[in-house]
């Protein structure tokens, strides 16, 4: 009897190592799994942020940057915010989504972040914008309205470190989106701002061009704050953060465009342990990379049906290249103040940038042109100041073709479309756009005029479904005389 009390004696002791061995092993295994937060603006152009040698004060921004990792070249597909954030959610590009147009939804059967993080484990929320439909591809756990709830995602990383549960955030602010009404204005003196080279200096544009500032800045306290509630809880050391600028600004030449101002984002990311603190990185990145990113960096598959690729490669030191072309687009049909039909396509290498106008004889126009600096540029011209009257033409009447060195040339201003010396280098750009456009599915001028069956209020029209676009349906409705 004794020999059979110390067999079991020494089998529950075997087997309570054993369970406690598992235990260990697969909480250390949670442990590893990253968190995720990625923080976005709206509406703010990259160059504009003190690390990429702006003149808005970003303290927070800056000092990421120096803990982490700056990237010079980041793109995102179009430069409006619907489109932009349905491109991050489901790492597919804008046409192949159906979500090219603004106010847009993507096609029923698309799945998102949500659908990939969350059966291995992570709680997946957005607070702050939306500008996504239907919610059956986008099902985050939802709070805020226009700017992130700070208490929100207080008790989303309480909760989750108290259970040791990943999460993936994203924490989607307003700012500086028009109008602009938040942050402190007075941080800034109008009268010795630098306006960038291809605005016209009126003291409108100068004070709109502080008031933006100013909102750059309260985005910078944004991000701030969730860095704050991820130290309040010790998740820093296992989250990794990215935050963005997403499109540029609503002032000419930026947002509406497929320039650069309107293209590329800032981009700074920090995962202490993985990522060198104040690295550089020039590699070429999209915002479609950002899914598949997230995914490589939580040790799942990345699936082919994905149009991003991962730049974890990028993040740990491991490459410094990623990618040789980045492609853009822009609609303006359905848009508030747009042109009819007015495509815009895009392809840029390190050093080129390539775009086509699909229709150079229909006046450009969005809503930038109602807006108060734009009109007292119409009014310089009038009165026959050239530069004024050269600007507004440039910016109101685009050629077929255009052709840009964007390593001479940062605000795309000579154009090279015509230059012999370069025929091969546009030949080689439009080739490459011409595929991406046909593995997109995109048919240049009518996917143009189809673009509003492709928008949030025909959703019933198109699908047959109650489904409204969750943009015009109570969660950042907007204005239709100051919001896009």
């Amino acid at each position: 009897m004794s020999d059979l009390r110390a067999v079991i004696r020494v089998t529950l002791l075997t087997v309570s190592c054993l369970l406690n061995f598992a235990f260990a092993e697969t909480a250390a295994k949670v442990d590893r799994v990253p968190n995720f937060l990625f923080v976005i603006a709206d509406d703010c152009t990259h160059r504009d942020i003190g690390c990429y040698g702006g003149q808005a004060l970003t303290p927070n921004i800056d000092r990421l940057a120096a803990e982490g990792m700056r990237f010079t070249q980041c793109f995102q597909a179009a430069p409006m915010c619907s489109p932009t954030r349905h491109n991050i959610y489901t790492g597919l590009y804008p046409v192949k989504s159906g979500a090219y147009p603004n106010h847009t939804f993507a096609k029923d059967g698309t799945q998102s972040v949500v659908h990939y993080l969350k059966p291995h484990g992570y709680r997946v929320a957005l607070s702050g914008k939306t500008h996504i439909s239907p919610k059956e591809v986008f099902p985050f756990e939802y709070s805020g309205s226009n700017n992130p709830d700070l208490k929100a995602i207080d008790k989303l990383f309480s909760e989750s470190s108290e259970a040791r549960t990943p999460f993936c955030l994203f924490a989607c602010s307003n700012e500086p989106h028009t109008p602009y009404t938040k942050g402190d204005p007075s941080q800034y003196d109008v009268d010795r701002i630098t306006l960038p080279a291809n605005f016209v200096d009126t003291p409108e544009t100068r004070a709109e061009f502080v008031k933006y500032l100013a909102e750059v800045t309260y985005y910078d306290w944004q991000v701030g704050e969730c860095l704050k509630l991820l130290d309040k809880y010790g998740l820093a050391d296992n989250t990794l953060v990215v935050v963005v600028s997403e499109q540029g600004s609503s002032f000419p030449f930026a947002k509406w465009t497929c320039y650069d101002s309107g293209l590329q984002s800032a981009l700074i990311a920090r995962w202490p342990g993985r990522i060198q603190p104040g690295e550089t990185a020039h590699a070429m990145v999209e915002y479609v990379d950002v899914l598949p990113t997230f995914l490589d960096a939580a040790g799942l598959d990345v699936p082919q049906v994905l149009d991003g690729r991962s730049f974890l490669p990028v993040l740990t030191g491991e490459a410094t290249r990623h990618k040789d072309f980045v492609f853009g687009l822009m609609t303006t049909r359905g848009i508030i103040n747009g042109s009819d039909h007015f495509g815009i396509r895009s392809v840029r290498s390190d050093k080129y940038k390539y775009i086509v106008n699909l229709t150079p004889e229909v006046k450009f126009q969005n809503a930038c042109v109602k807006s108060e600096s734009f009109v007292s540029w119409q009014k310089r011209a009038e009165a026959g100041d050239a530069d004024a009257a050269g600007k507004v033409h440039r910016y109101e009447h685009r050629p077929a073709e255009e052709l840009y060195d964007v390593t001479q040339d940062v605000l795309e201003w000579n154009n090279l479309a015509r230059d012999p010396k370069l025929a091969a280098v546009k030949a080689e750009l439009k080739q490459q756009l011409a595929g991406w456009m046909a593995e997109q599915g995109d048919k240049g001028a009518q996917t143009e005029l189809e673009a509003r069956e492709h928008q949030g209020r025909n959703r019933r029209k198109v699908a047959g479904s109650e489904e409204t676009d969750t943009s015009k349906t109570g969660r950042n409705k907007k204005s239709a005389n100051t919001r896009q």
